[in-house]
């Protein structure tokens, strides 16, 4: 049969007592078209700021720490067989990452140039 009452969308918050601790509500959730708005303005705002190379290497730190995990965990390599390969992928991901991110931003700035006229 089918489904009369609405389902209620957040918990009943009681104790054994029967009192009744509602905390307030702290935040309304955005509508959808609101949300991908701001993403969408959070994208192009990340698009206008050119690349660095501290954010090419806290990039490269976070994928060559992760790096080093995996070849320990997973290939079952010594501790410093990965501690090298996370070295050696670290001084290798910052001029890649940096250069990636160059090369997007070039291209976006072309397109930006090209929209306007």
């Amino acid at each position: 049969m089918a489904q009369t009452r609405k389902k209620r969308k957040t918990k009943h918050r009681g104790t054994q007592a029967g009192t009744i601790d509602r905390a307030g509500r702290t935040s309304r959730q955005q509508a959808r078209s609101t949300a991908r708005k701001t993403a969408g303005e959070r994208r192009a705002a990340r698009y206008q700021r050119p690349p660095t190379w501290r954010g090419a290497a806290t990039r490269a730190a976070m994928a060559a720490v992760l790096f080093g995990v995996l070849v320990i965990l997973i290939f079952h390599r010594p501790v410093a067989t990965g501690l090298a390969g996370a070295a050696f992928a670290f001084l290798f991901y910052i001029p890649v990452g940096y250069l990636t991110d160059r090369m997007l931003y070039n291209r976006h700035q072309r397109r930006r140039e090209q929209a306007r006229g």
